[in-house]
């Protein structure tokens, strides 16, 4: 998914544009290249392993592979993930221009506006994958552990966002490892989020079909390696 295009396939739009032929026929041009939710997930996995490795290709477009996404796209995965600057996302699974559907929002909450976003991406851009992606030392879920009083301090729609974490980590078990604890509570709200998603009928619906498959994710900031939850008790809430 992430190799750089072949040449013939650069050949095939320049030979469109000398031709005069319209952005329509330019876009159709590009091939797709994951059909099915097992090849994105490969796709993602064999992406972050070059990542994590030090081997990472850094897909980039040329001026004629650019000027075939001018009238759509075509992203064979939504990632719902954290805003947190340190989780750029497109590198992490070192994908290009047109791979990913990208959600980002504080502590990847299922929240309306994002599940309206996965809902635009399964309808009219037939994505194969939705990956729910925390992240290592995320300050979202670490807010929704704090007393109310603090958490009470915070704006309001600061506090509607936490209030969406907090359902995650009432089974948060004790224990006294502050970062194994910090990473439980990350991986219950991606369990919880990635359930919130399942329970919504075009996500449900979508997944029944066999066009998608919802999986979660825990990215390590300090290796660059993401944990991937694929199986069904993976997901659990």
């Amino acid at each position: 998914m992430t190799d750089a295009p072949p040449p013939e396939f650069e050949s095939r739009i320049l030979d469109a544009i000398r031709r005069g032929a319209s952005m329509e026929d330019i876009a159709g041009i590009r091939p797709s290249r994951v059909d099915t939710p097992a090849e994105a997930i490969r796709a993602l996995k064999e992406g972050n392993s070059r990542f994590f490795g030090g081997q990472s290709l850094r897909p980039d477009l040329g001026a004629n592979e650019r000027r075939a996404q001018i009238m759509g796209q075509t992203p064979f995965a939504v990632v719902l993930a954290c805003s947190d600057s340190r989780v750029p996302v497109e590198l992490v699974f070192d994908q290009g221009f047109g791979d990913l559907f990208v959600v980002r929002v504080a502590g990847n909450v299922m929240a309306d506006s994002a599940l309206g976003t996965v809902e635009y991406a399964i309808r009219h851009l037939k994505v194969q994958l939705i990956m729910v992606m925390g992240h290592e030392g995320c300050g979202a879920v670490q807010s929704a552990m704090f007393p109310e009083e603090v958490i009470a301090q915070e704006p309001p729609a600061l506090q509607a966002l936490i209030r969406l974490i907090q359902p995650a980590l009432l089974s948060l078990p004790n224990i006294r490892d502050r970062k194994a604890r910090m990473r439980e509570a990350v991986l219950n709200n991606v369990r919880h989020q990635a359930a919130a998603l399942r329970g919504q009928d075009t996500v449900r619906q979508a997944e029944a079909s066999g066009q998608i498959r919802v999986i979660g994710g825990f990215y390590e900031i300090g290796s660059g390696a993401v944990d991937f939850l694929t199986e069904a008790e993976d997901l659990l809430p």
